[in-house]
């Protein structure tokens, strides 16, 4: 039986999928790159945003009609599986703390059974990871998270934190990098949150990291965030990153410029404090590279507290931000709220775009003809791509004829967009 895994949304999701595979292997099933060629599809869902869950129904609706047997899990068979049991009612179902039965399930399904497993519970999935033979490993952390955001799905489809073993995570990068990995990506809902339910620390485990005797070969990202547990835990995130195999990356997703969108939204800190995390590490820590999250027209954005958004990025000058409009989602809090017009919510979303890519193309222009040490992650079409030790996208194209994943060069940039810079090889 040959079978496709389709993932949406975050590096988190994609590693859950990495983790499906392995189960799918070790059971002598055979994972497809060609979605055609396949004789059923597993499709690992995302429940963040309106447009996306969207775009899995879409998905599946043409899965179904072509009559290829689909499984769907991941976020929205937890947070919402009777969306699509209305829209796909042919569909088998399999919440996340169930993928260990995904196996048993695809037999089922192969014989025309409809199954729905919808136990719900913490499941530690780090006791089925297994590191493949990629340049690139994505390892869980935990699942869940401790906040309760007014706009947010994902904490009923993740439920709340569950921090993984750290010396099963220990042992997942030790083994990731015997393997080949050149790049390990920690991730979970809330990285900063880690241990706080065991008793432990983010703080720790960086330190049990720090200490792994695996080379010097490979480089460490870690994944997001939120400002609270970034200041609580800031000289430890400082020491890692200045460490030298971690990239001088962080991603520190504010949401909102007004102190007042962020209190109706219920997170856990103010904007002074993510000032504070910003201006810390940026001291600290040389040619750091920030990531930030925003989503304009929240219900109770007023103008004032848009320009404060808007002020927020050209102050702070992130080098990337992720910006989302505001969607209520069925199960939020905030649905409950009388919502903004979408015009007004697409005006926003414009200015913010405009101003934001100003403040990017400034930042990445300021790089070009610099030399930057590159290790490649990454072939597309005829390009080849990499990242610096800040962690910024480097893209070398029409030459990597010579080149492997995994290598390092030095790259001459000679061109920028706001997303990534260009370069050419120069050894």
């Amino acid at each position: 039986m040959k079978v496709y895994v389709k993932t949406y949304g975050c590096t988190l999701n994609q590693a859950d999928s990495d983790i499906i595979k392995t189960l799918l292997k070790d059971s002598n099933i055979t994972v497809s790159d060609d979605e055609a060629d396949s004789d059923a599809v597993i499709v690992n869902t995302c429940t963040v945003k309106t447009a996306t869950e969207q775009r899995i129904i879409n998905k599946l609706e043409r899965l179904q009609k072509s009559g290829k047997r689909t499984i769907v899990t991941g976020c929205m068979a937890s947070a919402n599986p009777d969306l699509i049991s209305k829209y796909v009612p042919s569909v088998s179902i399999i919440t996340a703390p169930n993928i260990s039965s995904l196996p048993a399930a695809l037999g089922k399904v192969a014989e025309g059974e409809r199954v729905v497993y919808d136990r719900y519970g913490a499941v530690d999935r780090m006791s089925y990871f297994k590191p493949g033979s990629g340049i690139i490993s994505r390892i869980p952390i935990g699942d869940g998270c401790l906040s309760n955001c007014a706009f947010c799905e994902t904490k009923r489809a993740r439920g709340p934190l569950n921090s993984f073993s750290s010396d099963l995570i220990a042992k997942a990068i030790s083994y990731s990098v015997r393997k080949g990995a050149k790049e390990i990506e920690l991730t979970s809902q809330d990285v900063g949150a880690y241990g706080a339910d065991r008793k432990s620390s983010i703080a720790e485990l960086l330190d049990k990291i720090k200490t792994l005797d695996i080379g010097d070969d490979y480089y460490i990202r870690i994944g997001m965030l939120n400002p609270e547990h970034a200041l609580k835990h800031i000289e430890a995130f400082t020491d890692a990153l200045n460490s030298g195999h971690f990239y001088k990356f962080i991603h520190l997703p504010v949401q909102s410029g007004s102190d007042s969108v962020l209190k109706d939204m219920n997170r856990d800190y103010d904007i002074s404090q993510f000032y504070e995390v910003v201006d810390r590490l940026r001291s600290n820590v040389k040619d750091l590279m920030l990531e930030t999250d925003i989503i304009v027209g929240y219900p109770t954005e007023k103008e004032k507290d848009f320009e404060e958004t808007l002020e927020m990025v050209k102050d702070v000058k992130p080098d990337v931000s992720n910006l989302s409009k505001f969607a209520r989602r069925p199960h939020a809090r905030a649905s409950k709220l009388e919502q903004l017009s979408e015009n007004e919510i697409k005006r926003r979303s414009v200015e913010a775009t405009r101003i934001i890519r100003r403040v990017q193309n400034s930042i990445n222009k300021k790089l070009i003809g610099t030399s930057q040490d590159v290790m490649l992650t990454e072939r597309t079409g005829i390009s080849i791509n990499g990242r610096n030790p800040s962690y910024k996208q480097v893209i070398i194209a029409g030459e990597s004829d010579g080149l492997e994943l995994g290598d390092r060069c030095k790259v001459k940039i000679y061109s920028s967009t706001s997303n990534a810079l260009y370069g050419k090889v120069l050894n």
